[in-house]
Order: structure tokens, then C-alpha cells, then sequence
């Protein structure tokens, strides 16, 4: 196989983009074969293409060989799994899915090895982030003792969320922040630091905004060798913050800006701790900037897809496997149910107890609807 033809499911935002990056000729070994979308207005795009308005006809059709999912977050799971059921290769946009159980369901249904399954987690691709996993996973800073995000330059206005019916919505959309904003952040913090075995989270639904779902969000993690972390992020404040903080046995690191500052102790803080030379104060201490490439954001969407084209010709590994999506979307999961049961979350979290708690906000919600009454106005 010299090129691989790639259909786009759904071309409005996101999908656009993508698409027109392959259009252009940005990615070695995709071309752009089909593309389907409900709003026919978004064809102007690709007027030369095979259009479809139905997903199911496109995937029949025999014109593609791959597909990348960025519809609307439910039909990440439906179409993902009638996809990976006709052999394509797939590239679902994030979050992989709404909750923990369709994530699953996704993830089963990929069986073939040589089929390729991956998750559009394109921040995975920034030096930044990459050099932090380095630093943790390499051993560097020594035990993980505590981290703090604060991801608030996520500012949306109501405008943003009246852009389409399906926003903000737990039936559109199946939450607001964590799962909108935020799943990359949550992709990354697993992807660094690994799981949390709790979560204690104080979610507020509408606090800035007319809507119903979350769009503030402070929680408390518990990390399995006793690590303590905190996250915090908002769609509501402005200007906003985005600042990780480490402390470690050998120091403390920040990431802000763009730029890694590491304050390394001379001597280790447990062994510090237990010496007799001094009765109190700190251990001397190095002000290290640790340099990150100057391509730092990296390539982003582009380097996903690249990534994507290269795993399926050559064999590569992939940046993000579709299979490492679900933790992200089980730890919004964990956040709001610890908010809907005002109690701390064990994970691996009950993926059927989460379900059965949304469901019952989506009826609360078409009730409101039928009612004509709801959050916006």
C-alpha cells in the first residue's frame, strides 16, 4: 500500500482541519478519499470528493481504507466500533468516548493486530510535556511527593457554548470542561504521573455560564505510592492560568510558560529529613532551567496523523493508542461522580453506576426541555 485513503467522519470544526491538512499534502501517505458530515454545507470543503450524509454508506462505500472520527462525542463509540468491525483503520478525535462503558466497548472491539487504532491526543507531541514525562518516568526528581495543575486559560463565552444545540449538554455533549477542554490535560497527567487509585473532585455546573454541565472543576487525587496531586480548571476566568507543579524527593519543578525551572535539592528531602545536622531549614539548593526545543509546541495535530500513516505503512508505534484513551475519560468520569455523590471515587471507578448517574441527568435535562424551560436563556 503506497497512500492510504482516508475518510473524515464529520467536517465541521475539527474535522475540517484535519481534513485540510491531507488536502494540502501535509501528511506523507494519506490522501483525503471521502468525507461525510450531516450539515451539507460543510462539503464546500472538498466539493470534488465523495460526499456522504450518512456514516454507515461511507464506511460500505469501499473508498477508504481509514477513518478519523470528529463528530459529536457520542458517536465517537458507534461509529469507532462499526469501523473497527469492517477492518479500517480508525483515528478517533477526543475523548474516545463519553463515559468509561462505551470507552470499553470501543476499545473491545478492536481485535486485529495489524488494524491500527489511535486517539487524536496531539499534546503528547509538545517538548514540554515530553521532557516532564522524561524527567519523572527517567527518574530524575526522585519519588513523586505532590503535583498541582492549574489549567484555567480555558476561557469559553456563552457565545462559544450557543455555537451548537449539542454544547453543554449532557445528551450532546456528556459533559462540559472534562470532557471538552480538558481531556488532553487529563490525557497527560496520566500519561505522566500514571493513575490516581482516588479521587475526591468539587465540580460546579453553570457557575459561569448558562449551561448545565460543569464548567468548574477543583479535585483532589491520591496517587498508589501516596503521592497527593490537585487539579483545577474552569471555562470561566480570565485572563487564566496553566502551571504544573512537582514536588519530589530531589526538588521542585514548574512548568509555566512554556519554560521548566527545577529547583534540585543537594540532598534528597527523606534523607534531609532524617539527618541531626541542623534542627531546622531547607538543604542547599540548584536553580536548574531546563532547556526544551525550540519547536516546542511540536507537531501537533499534524505529527498525529503523520504518526497515524506511519503505523499503518511502516509498523510504527503510535503516539497515542486509542486503547490509553479510556483512562482520560475515566478520570472526568471519577470527577463528577464524585461530585454527584459528594464522596471519593476508588478507581478503577464502576463504569455502570457512572452510566446509570448520567443517564438520569439526560432525563432531568429533556424533561426541563419539554418543560421549554433549561439552563440557557
Amino acid at each position: 500500500m503506497k497512500s492510504i485513503r482516508l475518510g473524515v467522519l464529520g467536517v465541521g470544526g475539527m474535522g475540517a482541519h484535519h481534513a485540510k491538512t491531507v488536502l494540502d499534502g501535509k501528511v506523507h501517505g494519506l490522501e483525503l478519499a471521502a468525507v461525510c458530515d450531516l450539515n451539507v454545507a460543510a462539503f464546500k470543503l472538498a466539493p470534488d470528493l465523495p460526499r456522504f450524509t450518512d456514516s454507515e454508506a461511507l464506511l460500505d462505500a469501499g473508498l477508504v481504507d481509514a477513518v478519523l472520527i470528529a463528530t459529536p462525542h457520542y458517536a465517537h463509540t458507534t461509529l469507532g466500533i462499526a469501523a473497527l468491525k469492517r477492518g479500517l483503520h480508525v483515528l478517533v478525535e477526543k475523548p474516545i468516548s463519553v463515559h468509561k462503558m462505551d470507552a470499553e466497548r470501543l476499545v473491545a472491539a478492536h481485535r486485529g493486530k495489524k488494524q491500527v487504532f489511535a486517539a487524536m491526543f496531539n499534546q503528547r507531541t509538545d517538548a514540554q510535556f515530553m521532557k516532564v514525562r522524561e524527567l519523572v518516568c527517567n527518574g530524575s526528581l526522585g519519588e513523586i511527593r505532590r503535583m498541582s495543575w492549574i489549567v484555567t486559560d480555558w476561557f469559553r463565552s456563552d457565545a462559544y457554548y450557543a455555537s451548537g444545540s449539542w454544547r453543554a449538554t449532557w445528551e450532546g455533549e456528556g459533559g462540559g470542561v472534562l470532557l471538552n477542554q480538558c481531556p488532553h490535560q487529563l490525557d497527560l497527567l496520566q500519561w505522566i504521573f500514571g493513575m490516581p487509585a482516588r479521587v475526591r473532585a468539587f465540580c460546579r455546573f453553570g457557575r459561569y455560564h448558562r449551561i448545565a454541565v460543569e464548567d468548574d472543576v477543583t479535585a483532589y487525587l491520591e496517587f498508589p505510592n501516596g503521592a497527593t496531586g490537585v487539579f483545577v480548571t474552569t471555562t470561566g476566568e480570565l485572563p487564566g492560568t496553566n502551571r504544573l507543579e512537582i514536588a519530589a524527593e530531589n526538588g521542585r519543578l514548574i512548568l509555566e510558560g512554556g519554560k521548566i525551572e527545577f529547583l534540585r535539592n543537594e540532598i534528597p528531602t527523606t534523607k534531609y529529613c532524617r539527618t541531626t545536622a541542623r534542627l531546622m531549614g531547607a538543604p542547599p539548593t540548584w536553580n536548574i532551567a531546563i532547556p526544551v526545543s525550540s519547536a516546542m509546541w511540536g507537531g501537533q495535530h499534524q505529527l498525529v496523523l503523520q504518526n497515524f500513516a506511519d503505523a499503518i505503512l511502516e509498523g510504527k508505534p503510535l503516539i497515542a493508542p486509542a486503547s490509553e484513551g479510556g483512562r482520560s475519560v475515566e478520570l472526568g468520569n471519577a470527577m463528577l461522580l464524585s461530585t454527584w455523590l459528594d464522596r471519593t471515587i476508588e478507581l478503577p471507578m464502576d463504569g455502570r453506576l457512572f452510566a446509570r448517574e448520567l443517564q438520569k441527568r439526560i432525563r432531568a435535562e429533556r424533561a426541563t426541555k419539554k418543560k421549554g424551560r433549561g439552563p440557557r436563556r
